[in-house]
C-alpha cells in the first residue's frame, strides 16, 4: 500500500473480522513499533501481545466495559516508565508517553498496511491492566 494510502486508511474500527492475525504480520507490526524513533534513542518501551481469550475478557472490565477489545484476535499493550524513558523535556515532563505514542502510532499504521484493524484504547485503569497482564510494578 503506497504511504498517503495508510495514513487515508488508518482509522479506530470497534468491530473484527474473526480472521486469525498471522505471526508473520504481528512480528512486522512489533518489529514497526520497535524501530521506532524515541528521544535519545533510548525506546523506554516494551509490548505485551495478548491473545489469550479469558484475558481480554478480562480486559474488557479494566477498560470500561469496552466490549469490543475481547473480540479483536490480538492486543497489544504498551509499557514504559519515567524511571527507562530520558529525563525531563525543558524541565517539565519526561518523554516516556510521547516515545510511547509514537512507537503504536508506527504499530497502528503497520497495521493498516497489513490490512488489519486497529483502535486506541485510551479509557482504562491502570492497575487493573497491570494485574491482568502481569506488568511489574516497577
Amino acid at each position: 500500500m503506497e504511504f498517503y494510502e495508510v495514513l487515508r486508511k488508518r482509522k479506530s474500527i470497534r468491530k473484527y473480522k474473526p480472521d486469525p492475525v498471522s505471526d508473520d504480520a504481528l512480528n512486522r507490526i512489533l518489529e514497526a513499533g520497535r524501530i521506532a524513533p524515541s528521544a535519545k534513542n533510548i525506546q523506554p518501551w516494551h509490548f505485551i501481545v495478548v491473545r489469550d481469550q479469558k484475558t481480554k475478557e478480562k480486559l474488557i472490565d479494566a477498560c470500561r466495559g469496552q466490549r469490543f477489545i475481547a473480540e479483536a484476535d490480538v492486543i497489544l499493550c504498551g509499557c514504559s516508565s519515567e524511571k527507562t524513558a530520558w529525563g525531563r523535556m525543558g524541565g517539565y515532563m519526561s518523554a516516556f508517553a510521547i516515545d510511547l505514542t509514537i512507537a503504536f502510532e508506527h504499530m497502528i499504521l503497520a497495521a493498516t498496511n497489513e490490512g488489519l484493524a486497529t483502535c486506541w484504547i485510551g479509557a482504562f485503569e491502570e492497575k487493573k491492566v497491570k494485574k491482568i497482564i502481569k506488568v511489574p510494578n516497577d
